[in-house]
């Protein structure tokens, strides 16, 4: 009995450690998340990353309801490449024109959190990357845990994913309260800056993939 719980446990662990593994790496997403909570603060960087988990959420229900084969439609995929690429290059570059204007007095009127869970939507459900990286990751891992453990478990191994995610959220929106406490304007308007650039750059690449698929 004890050798059950014990493998139960260990098992559910897994699959919350595959959540902090599917949100740790550097992304779109995750460079906004830092970006905001610099700037703003704790919810606010915990807030672009709740936009980006209902966007997850959608991902793992449309794999989990067998709605998969929509996202393998040519057109569709050159869509999200190209709408992910505006979406990435207009808030690059909106951040970094915006970085001139920002100062320690800045955080007081912060950007709304409307705004900034819209931020964390938009990039994540418009991101191929995302798509393929949810439906190759979460679908061999669903198709595994219904195999292995029956259908009954999908919904508790789900959960242990998302409270990774959370989990995650939470550290990195936390993170950036810390080093927020030690900035001056000139580091902010640097983290602005280089954070635009990363989104730029990200949307370079999902805007040439598009184009590519579209020509191809």
């Amino acid at each position: 009995m004890n050798g059950v719980v014990l493998l139960s446990v260990n098992i559910l662990f897994s699959y919350f450690v595959l959540g902090i593994t599917l949100a740790a790496p550097i992304g779109p997403v995750n460079s906004a998340r830092l970006d905001k909570g610099l700037k703003n603060g704790f919810w606010h960087a915990w807030i672009v990353g709740l936009g980006a988990m209902i966007a997850d959420a959608i991902f793992m229900m449309m794999v989990y309801v067998g709605l998969v084969k929509f996202l393998d439609i040519p057109i569709v995929q050159t869509f999200l490449w190209l709408f992910g690429g505006f979406v990435l290059l207009y808030s690059g570059i909106e951040g970094m024109f915006a970085a001139k204007k920002l100062t320690i007095d800045y955080r007081s009127s912060p950007d709304s959190m409307l705004k900034c869970f819209m931020v964390g939507f938009i990039m994540s459900i418009t991101s191929p990357l995302s798509i393929l990286f949810w439906l190759g990751i979460y679908g061999s891992v669903l198709a595994k845990t219904a195999v292995t453990y029956g259908t009954s478990s999908l919904l508790v191994y789900t959960s242990m994913i998302f409270i990774g995610l959370t989990c995650w959220d939470i550290f990195v929106a936390s993170l950036t309260t810390v080093f927020r406490r030690f900035l001056n304007d000139a580091s902010i308007k640097a983290i602005s800056i280089i954070s635009g650039l990363s989104l730029v750059g990200f949307g370079v690449y999902f805007g040439y993939q598009g184009i590519t698929a579209l020509l191809g």
